[in-house]
């Protein structure tokens, strides 16, 4: 028998690039919040039937991203001010003890590639592209923690918030903080202090939490 083959292991199903395409066009911002997603338009524009569609969604929803809403169907999830303080919260507990395990581990390879991104998060002037580096710095530094769960659960929760944040960096002086407090972040790590380390993650990412949650309220109080 002869067939062309290839490895269905490492081969996307359709319902895997539907996923990352609407989840990737949420965290962007190129979904706003409350806009619906029809499942046989979606189904179209991917060349698929329904049933990939079905699949990714409720993967969105469990990941928050997307609501039910009846009547309406799928719809972009939005979060509350209380939502947004909490889980910047649970990112500064999780994400602070993620990199005090990860200092021990990190070698010149892993602080090299931490440096590249910290230098490329502060020189590219495109914003569009300032929360992909983010998420490229800060995980380039996590991995060495060897916490896979940890990590998962720090993705889910940067792609809650991910489309607020970018707005709040964009539109303030948000990623002039950023650059600063990276570099310190990355100067610990290089200097082997797990301690200080972590205590400028968790500064960071409460810093972060509160500039985001004072330009909300400011932005939704004149929307008012």
């Amino acid at each position: 028998m002869k067939l062309e083959t290839v490895d269905i292991r490492q081969a996307a199903s359709a319902a895997d690039i539907v996923y990352e395409a609407l989840r990737k066009a949420i965290i962007e911002g190129d979904l706003a919040e409350g806009e619906n997603l029809r499942q046989d338009q979606i189904a179209s524009m991917f060349n698929t039937s329904r049933i990939p569609v079905r699949e990714a969604l409720s993967r969105l929803e469990q990941n928050g991203l997307i609501t039910t809403e009846r009547y309406k169907g799928a719809v972009v999830a939005g979060l509350s001010i209380e939502e947004i303080e909490e889980i910047f919260e649970f990112r500064a507990l999780v994400e602070a003890e993620v990199i005090r395990l990860a200092v021990p581990n990190m070698n010149a390879r892993t602080l090299d590639i931490a440096r590249r991104h910290c230098e490329e998060f502060g020189g590219e002037p495109n914003s569009a592209k300032w929360g992909e580096i983010n998420r490229n710095f800060h995980y380039s530094l996590y991995e060495a923690a060897r916490r896979p769960y940890y990590l998962q659960i720090v993705r889910a929760s940067l792609d809650r918030i991910d489309r607020y944040l970018r707005a709040q960096l964009t539109l303030t002086d948000g990623m002039n903080r950023a650059r600063r407090e990276h570099q310190g972040i990355l100067d610990a790590c290089i200097g082997g202090n797990a301690d200080k380390a972590a205590e400028l993650t968790r500064d960071h990412i409460l810093g972060a939490g509160r500039a985001l949650v004072a330009f909300l309220e400011q932005t939704r109080g004149k929307n008012d």
